[in-house]
């Protein structure tokens, strides 16, 4: 049985926005984040949001998949942002220095902004729904 996990992407001005919705387990990280990798594709002139206003859990497996992806992106000079992140994801986060290695933001319109975006809803934001895991 697989832990249900969604995730939608949209892109606001070549900005991809990652929203994370559940819980992130050994049963789904795998199949969660190759779809994310496949979605990213190359990791050159990338910026990143994983918005984790829903993400409720989050495993080792999954907090280095985070890291890796970080640190592709740093590999090219360009920028990856967490936000919206309940407490209790926030707690392990730091508990692994992950938000001293990864900025984050209290909301996703903060990163955004950081990225020099001032209106979220430009006309070229697209969404999509990357994954939807449900119980086997």
């Amino acid at each position: 049985m697989n832990t249900p996990i969604e995730i939608k992407k949209k892109v606001i001005a070549w900005i991809e926005v990652f929203e994370f919705i559940g819980e992130l387990d050994e049963t789904n990280a795998d199949k969660t984040f190759t779809a994310i990798y496949n979605s990213i594709w190359d990791f050159t002139w990338k910026k990143l949001i994983f918005n984790f206003s829903w993400l409720r859990y989050l495993n080792s497996k999954s907090i280095w998949y985070i890291a890796d992806i970080f640190s592709n992106i740093e590999d090219w000079n360009w920028q990856m942002f967490l936000t919206n992140m309940l407490d209790e994801v926030k707690d392990t986060l730091e508990l692994v220095w992950i938000t001293s290695i990864i900025t984050t933001y209290a909301l996703e319109s903060e990163a955004l902004s950081e990225l020099w975006i001032k209106d979220a809803a430009a006309p070229e934001n697209t969404t999509q729904l990357l994954s939807e895991n449900s119980q086997d």
